[in-house]
């Protein structure tokens, strides 16, 4: 969040889906736990960095026809790092995101399965350094990060004998609207707390699955990658106890996040 003030009398894919080659067996609900470095920068402001860990649970009915739903939950602690209000550690970030997908089966070879589809998502962020001060004094406070979104993918899964499969996910995501709620009340209780529209951005995200049938279960090993790229949003007025003393706005920022996910699927 950048804050300008300007004080009185001079004086912040995966998809999801979990799909066989194998006709009456296309339908499944998959957990899984993930593990994740995710870096946030906003150019000549600031960056934050760390690890994350966490797990989602997903469903998907597929027969030609695909409809999933997934959840997924991360949670960690990041490091912050800027020119001009120092240094601070151990930042607690939570991360939630919910989609709906629909889509479509359009392979026509046996063993393959090819998807297009699409849907909604929600990305909620919160990253809370509320009560922490930097290496130069500056007060933290609680930031909340909301993105609605339009996925637009395909995976491929293909059959490569011995019970494996291996399967490829490239997803744009298209930035639909979202907001930045800046706390400042939790730093100084005087302040009011922001909400910033934002209207221009997009991501991707790329995974590679490997897939091994065991029984009835599938064992799936998931590199991944997602990335957002957000432009500045709209400014929004800062009072002080009533009386505006400035204003502040979310820069564009870049979000990259990657990692491993280890998933089971009945």
């Amino acid at each position: 969040m950048k804050v300008f003030l300007i004080l009185v009398a001079g004086c912040l894919v995966s998809a999801g889906l979990c799909v066989r080659a194998q006709a009456l067996e296309e339908n499944g609900i998959q957990f899984a736990a993930e593990i994740s470095h995710i870096a946030y920068k906003e150019p000549g402001v600031m960056k934050e960095d760390g690890m994350m860990s966490g797990w989602n649970i997903s469903y998907a009915y597929h027969h030609n026809l695909v409809l999933a739903a997934e959840g997924r939950f991360s949670f960690g602690r990041v490091d912050y790092t800027s020119n001009g209000t120092g240094d601070m550690e151990d930042i607690d970030d939570y991360l939630m995101e919910l989609r709906a997908l629909g889509g479509y089966d359009v392979s026509e070879t046996e063993g393959v399965v090819l998807i297009i589809y699409s849907g909604f998502g929600y990305r909620f962020l919160q990253d809370d350094s509320q009560g922490v001060t930097t290496t130069t004094g500056a007060l933290g406070y609680k930031r909340e990060s909301n993105y609605y979104y339009i996925p637009i993918g395909m995976e491929a899964t293909a059959d490569i004998g011995n019970g494996m499969r291996v399967g490829l996910v490239l997803e744009y995501d298209f930035f639909w609207k979202g907001a930045q709620k800046s706390y400042l009340s939790s730093a100084v209780s005087g302040f009011n707390d922001l909400s910033n529209d934002q209207h221009k951005g997009y991501g991707y995200r790329a995974a590679v699955r490997v897939i091994s049938e065991i029984s009835d279960i599938d064992l799936i090993v998931e590199p991944f990658l997602r990335y957002w790229k957000m432009e500045r949003s709209e400014s929004a007025d800062i009072t002080y106890t009533g009386v505006i003393v400035g204003y502040g706005y979310e820069p564009k920022n870049y979000s990259t996040e990657y990692g491993l996910k280890i998933a089971v699927c009945f």
